[in-house]
């Protein structure tokens, strides 16, 4: 025999579902990853003592300042994230929660993600020495370069080596470096016809450029308003398309002449 429930009752028993519901879902994983600001890298300097770009078969000039490719640090393709950790990632400047296959290919095993990344960063540096050398009319010349930075994976650092590139072979084309002195920070992908492509986790990258001391920070146009919502006090934005307009807008900078672009 079923009794009769008063109003208050009923509901409180209806809600004993619901709150058991958001209970799980707050503790069940769900496919994201978060991320955070990663560490950045001089492609001017050294990274563990080695040069990270060792130019063979024509000078070099001597550069100043330094230009740093930055980077994402995401938990772990089989790391658990809950519904809480969702909300948290939400209020939080630091970091963000982005979908698993936005940063990871899907389906694969960790050591296949690590083997696709490290592939797609060789890619990334040989397109990126294409760029370089065509854009600075030098393609077949005998000219090798070797790129070496360690722990980094993916494509997000080809403008900035063919930055370091360019900067190491031509400097700003009038005798000094493409810096002037400053730090330049920034990412973006790159082809070998010198074409930057966007990629992601830029309001991230902002804020490692930020700590490590940049004051310029080139961005993928199309991910302009990405790179605005976190942009740390300080830090300039300068959208880039191509690697030629980036070497014109940092030259430009640099000598007060000419219009720099900005987002």
């Amino acid at each position: 025999m079923l009794s009769r429930l008063s109003r208050p009752q009923a509901l409180a028993v209806c809600a004993l579902p619901v709150v058991a519901l958001l209970a799980t879902a707050a503790f069940a994983p769900l496919p994201f990853v978060v991320a955070e600001p990663g560490m950045t890298a001089d492609v001017l300097g050294k990274d563990k003592g080695t040069p990270v770009i060792t130019i063979t078969g024509a000078p070099t000039l001597k550069t100043s300042g330094e230009l740093r490719m930055t980077t994402i640090e995401a938990s772990g393709p089989k790391a658990p994230v809950s519904f809480a950790d969702v909300v948290d990632g939400w209020f939080r400047s630091d970091e963000a929660v982005m979908p698993r296959d936005a940063v990871y290919p899907s389906g694969d095993s960790e050591r296949e993600i690590e083997e696709y990344n490290e592939k797609q960063m060789r890619e990334s540096q040989d397109d990126a020495t294409a760029a370089a050398l065509n854009y600075l009319d030098r393609a077949g010349e005998g000219i090798e370069v070797d790129l070496e930075l360690e722990d980094v994976g993916g494509p997000s650092a080809g403008l900035l080596f063919s930055l370091g590139i360019v900067d190491k072979l031509d400097g700003n084309g009038s005798g000094g470096d493409l810096t002037g002195g400053r730090t330049i920070a920034g990412t973006g992908t790159i082809t070998p016809d010198g074409e930057v492509g966007p990629v992601g986790g830029v309001a991230l990258k902002t804020q490692s450029a930020k700590r490590d001391g940049a004051t310029v920070f080139l961005v993928p146009k199309a991910e302009c308003s990405d790179a605005k919502s976190e942009l740390p006090k300080g830090l300039r934005l300068i959208p880039v398309t191509t690697l030629k307009g980036a070497v014109q807008s940092l030259v430009a900078l640099q000598s007060g002449k000419g219009t720099v672009p900005s987002c």
